[in-house]
């Protein structure tokens, strides 16, 4: 049976349309753009508790863990956490996730239907929890899906700190700060969306009263299309969206913040280490700017096209409260930023034009194998 939040029963709560992906949870509470103006300047709280939980334990759990995502993690401190990713063997991108370390426990949460390429032989798709199972041969961990038991609230805007201090929780101000919350669960400090995001790993069937008490704090509800949209704004990918099958972690934002670039031993880390060293992607995610007046949105997965030549695909489509229709694309490096595009399906009559942010287009990487290589040259 698809998730379905019990907030969702609340007055005010719209949901997603079928097949979306934030389908499960509330999409907005009747004023999306409202939502996001005190996302952005109060504090609103945003029910993702359709996101699954694993959890991993024992001596070796950072040492394990280490071998098998892309993240450097061995010495990943109690009390804080990171962002990760679990590639295939040709480096592309099978599942991101976020850490939180606390109490001996590692803590990862993951996009909903969280899958990794199968280890055997003949690959093929198994859930992230089963992948990692099979992955742990005799090291001594523990892996529990714990999604029955906690659940994904966020906090979103420069007052959360007022939200935490009514719920009695101490959270230093770092990215990736981890704290213990009151009754059991974490707080984790986010860098994105947003200019502050607050992570609350609460006791599922205690959603609806943390629900509650974030509200009595003065948090406003607020749905995953105004978080969508700040995410968008913040320039970060949601897997599965913003990627393809062929999306390696250079070209959506993921190397350093999810992909460590000189641990080795893990899998993909030859295609993360080549092209950091010596080569480009042939992609990258940009924001484009999407002509809003004849009241039609691309969809995720859409081309994105110059002229006659399909150069990149839709990722997320949002409207934003201040940016107007938006969306993140994965385009060939090579598309100037100047071009005029036109992003969605002409045939099913849903391309508008577009327009590269500038803003948005990643700082040119300088490969550091190749930069020696021609001073050896030279």
């Amino acid at each position: 049976m698809p998730y379905e939040s019990v907030l969702l029963g609340r007055p005010g709560a719209v949901s997603a349309p079928e097949g979306h992906p934030e389908e499960g949870v509330p999409w907005h509470w009747g004023d999306p753009f409202a939502e996001q103006r005190t996302a952005v300047r109060g504090v609103a709280i945003v029910d993702r508790s359709h996101r699954e939980v694993l959890t991993v334990s024992g001596p070796e759990r950072l040492s394990w863990l280490h071998l098998v995502i892309s993240q450097h993690v061995t010495s990943l401190p109690d009390g804080e956490g990171t962002e990760a990713l679990v590639l295939d063997s040709w480096g592309r991108v099978d599942t991101h996730m976020v850490l939180g370390h606390l109490d001996g426990t590692v803590y990862l949460d993951t996009d909903p239907g969280a899958e990794a390429t199968s280890a055997l032989p003949k690959g093929g798709k198994q859930s992230l929890a089963a992948y990692l199972e099979a992955m742990k041969f005799w090291s001594q961990v523990d892996i529990h899906d714990a999604t029955g038991e906690l659940a994904v609230l966020t906090l979103l805007g420069p007052e959360a700190g007022r939200v935490l201090d009514a719920l009695g929780v101490e959270l230093g101000e770092q990215a990736y700060a981890v704290a213990a919350l009151p009754g059991g669960g974490l707080a984790r400090r986010m860098p994105w969306p947003g200019r502050s995001s607050v992570d609350l790993l609460v006791p599922r069937a205690e959603l609806a009263e943390w629900w509650r008490r974030g509200i009595d704090a003065g948090a406003r509800p607020a749905g995953s299309w105004a978080f969508d949209a700040l995410r968008v704004e913040s320039l970060r990918p949601r897997f599965g969206v913003d990627t393809d099958e062929r999306a390696i972690p250079h070209e959506v934002n993921w190397i350093d913040t999810a992909a460590h670039v000189a641990k080795g031993c893990y899998r993909g880390q030859e295609t993360v280490a080549k092209v950091h060293n010596v080569g480009k992607p042939p992609r990258h995610m940009v924001l484009l700017h999407l002509d809003g007046s004849p009241e039609i949105y691309p969809e995720t997965g859409d081309p994105v096209v110059r002229g006659e030549r399909t150069v990149g695909r839709v990722g997320s489509v949002a409207e934003h409260h201040e940016l107007g229709p938006v969306a993140l694309a994965l385009v060939k490096r090579s598309v100037p930023a100047e071009a005029d595009l036109l992003a969605g399906d002409a045939e099913q009559e849903r391309a508008v034009q577009a327009k590269i942010d500038p803003d948005s287009l990643p700082a040119e990487h300088v490969a550091p194998g190749r930069e020696a290589a021609q001073r050896l040259r030279g």
